[in-house]
């Protein structure tokens, strides 16, 4: 199973100059949580935002650049070949950026959002989601916290099999 990975506002913004715009631990522990134990397949810019790899799981990176070769990461130079390196796994997890999201839309299995309800001002965004293939399977809806900023959900889709 490929699942997209990813904490998205209102208006599809994932981030801007390549970092989160908010901050929610609940969304972090969630992550922490679903991914460990499994591959891991990010783009450059999102492991170099992440500025390590990530612990206790396969880190594949994919890049253009033939010298990029970070300390316990695979680094391959496609989607597909970042899907390969990790057909090991039963539940792999794209953590994006966008160009990446883009691609793995259409072999992706399942989206695992966290929707923020804000809109943020950003320049990367999520792909739109067409309900046409995709169905919303389950979903829990949060209320902003004393630890959490913002209102939030977590929510599954599912790919509809014809």
């Amino acid at each position: 199973m490929l699942t997209l990975i990813a904490a998205i506002a209102n208006n599809n913004v994932l981030g801007k100059d390549n970092k989160l715009i908010w901050h929610l631990p609940a969304d972090l522990k969630r992550f922490k949580k679903t991914t460990t134990g499994h591959c891991v397949i990010m783009g450059r810019k999102t492991y170099q935002s992440l500025g390590k790899p990530l612990p206790n799981r396969t880190n594949i990176v994919v890049t253009r650049n033939t010298d990029f070769n970070p300390e316990g990461c695979v680094v391959v130079h496609s989607l597909k070949e970042a899907i390969d390196a990790a057909k090991a796994d039963d539940n792999t997890f794209i953590l994006g950026g966008a160009q990446i999201y883009q691609q793995a839309m259409a072999v992706a299995d399942v989206l695992d959002l966290t929707f923020v309800h804000y809109t943020f001002e950003g320049d990367v965004f999520f792909p739109e989601i067409d309900l046409i293939i995709w169905k919303e399977t389950s979903r829990q809806d949060f209320k902003a916290d004393d630890k959490n900023k913002y209102d939030y959900s977590f929510v599954r889709f599912e790919k509809i099999r014809k």
